[in-house]
């Protein structure tokens, strides 16, 4: 079972790799895929270029077993569709091996807003991190009663079309205030990876007035 999670990852931090082993461990996933977002759909561009997105999200996970670097919405042109990346693992992966398409409460309360939507289902489970303890539900019109499922074990047992609810240890870190940080010339450590403040040191990221924080 192979999961999948997006995002720009600019940088990526604690709070997206955290939950993300957490996930990989309970649920046994063979690989998660971390997929730097290209075009987003419903946010600003990232200022960071998708080369340096990319190898922060390979500094950050290179000794982690089962987790991977993808580069395939960095290669495609026009929005960063989470369909069309799906549809890109079934290209490779066939119909029949499950997928999860893992995010956050906050993006699965969103998603009717997503292009094609309701296909998403149709190519792969959903996995919802949570933060233990709140509320793990959200009606999406109804739909929802038919597609959750308490058992991790069903999400073995068909390629997509369940929703599971997984709490984790949610960090309340964020992407904006360690750009944040670092432009006031102050450490983000304790809040990334050892490895990915060295990249962003060496190469001169989120400084105030760096150019390394505009491309694709």
């Amino acid at each position: 079972m192979i999961g999948i999670l997006g995002g720009t990852f600019d940088p990526i931090h604690f709070g997206h790799l955290r939950p993300a082993l957490e996930i990989q461990q309970h649920l046994g996933l063979e690989r998660v895929h971390f997929i730097p977002c290209h075009v987003p759909p419903h946010r600003a561009s990232p200022g960071t270029g998708s080369d340096d997105r990319l190898a922060m999200v390979e500094q950050a996970i290179a000794d982690v077993p089962g987790f991977v670097a993808d580069r395939r919405e960095l290669d495609r042109q026009g929005p960063s569709y989470t369909v069309d990346t799906l549809l890109s693992f079934r290209e490779e992966l066939g119909p029949d091996a499950p997928l999860v398409l893992i995010m956050g409460m906050d993006a699965f309360a969103g998603l009717p807003s997503w292009n094609r939507w309701q296909q998403i289902f149709e190519l792969a489970h959903i996995v919802v991190s949570h933060r233990p303890g709140s509320p793990a539900s959200h009606d999406l019109g109804g739909w929802l009663g038919n597609a959750a499922t308490h058992d991790p074990a069903a999400l073995r047992k068909a390629p997509g079309g369940l929703v599971y609810f997984q709490p984790v240890t949610q960090l309340d870190i964020s992407a904006t205030a360690i750009r944040d940080e670092l432009q006031a010339g102050r450490s983000p450590r304790f809040l990334l990876p050892g490895a990915v403040n060295r990249y962003i040191q060496d190469h001169g990221l989120y400084r105030a007035g760096s150019n390394r924080n505009h491309g694709t």
